[in-house]
């Protein structure tokens, strides 16, 4: 992989299928423009041709990634898909160990993740899902939709990864990306902060708690009731 890609001429792809492939096998701490340029058999200077600076970098790469999920199912229903394109993320996740901590280390999601969200909103709703119960399921879930837990939408971690005691509302998405992905606009939308008063408005933290608690123990109470073990776990 690394003679071939040493071979091809430079190019974004080229740069950002090594900038995986090196993260791959060290682990994201060791990825550097001048590590990576080695690689390629360049110097560093060539890469900031075709990427401006490391952010820009580990964006491409979050989407390299992000393409390697089975995309939605065709004429299945919404629950099969969303199982399988939920596994299919977590063992692409396997293969990219350092992916999580890339994804949770941005400030923007890629257009790879927010078109990826935008895709299981829209399985939810073509199944039926109101777009109150469909913001709520996205809540539950959390990370858990991309492979691995962490809340998707939860402002207090982003409050504390910066020291600030307030985290403050959703920001509302940007009208070119809620005109690109409509169906996360909209889910978006029913999480907007600036009518608390009406009944399923706005992202409390402890009501979201509660409803992923509570939805996760309804589920062990009906496997309870079904008498499951996980010897008799579906294959």
């Amino acid at each position: 992989m690394a003679e071939t890609l040493r071979r091809a001429p430079l190019s974004r792809d080229r740069i950002l299928h090594a900038a995986v492939a090196l993260a791959d096998e060290a682990g994201i701490e060791s990825l550097s423009m001048r590590n990576l340029a080695q690689d390629l058999g360049v110097v560093p200077m060539a890469l900031y041709k075709h990427v401006a600076n490391k952010d820009e970098l580990l964006d491409g790469m979050i989407d390299v990634v992000v393409g390697e999920i089975d995309p939605p199912a065709a004429d299945a229903d919404w629950k099969h898909t969303l199982r399988r394109r939920v596994l299919s993320a977590r063992q692409v996740l396997r293969r990219h160990p350092w992916a999580p901590l890339a994804i949770e280390s941005r400030n923007m999601a890629t257009p790879a993740i927010l078109s990826y969200l935008d895709s299981t909103v829209g399985t939810l709703l073509a199944g039926g899902f109101s777009t109150d119960l469909a913001h709520h399921v996205m809540h539950a879930m959390g990370s858990r939709i991309l492979g691995f837990s962490q809340e998707l939408f939860d402002a207090s971690r982003r409050a504390g990864r910066s020291g600030g005691t307030d985290p403050g509302p959703p920001a509302a998405l940007p009208a070119e990306v809620a005109a690109r992905f409509p169906r996360l606009a909209e889910i978006a939308a029913a999480a907007s902060h600036d009518d608390e008063s009406v009944v399923g408005q706005g992202c409390d933290d402890q009501f979201e708690f509660e409803f992923a608690l509570d939805l996760l123990l309804d589920g062990i109470e009906r496997l309870h009731r079904q008498g499951w073990t996980s010897s008799r776990r579906p294959g």
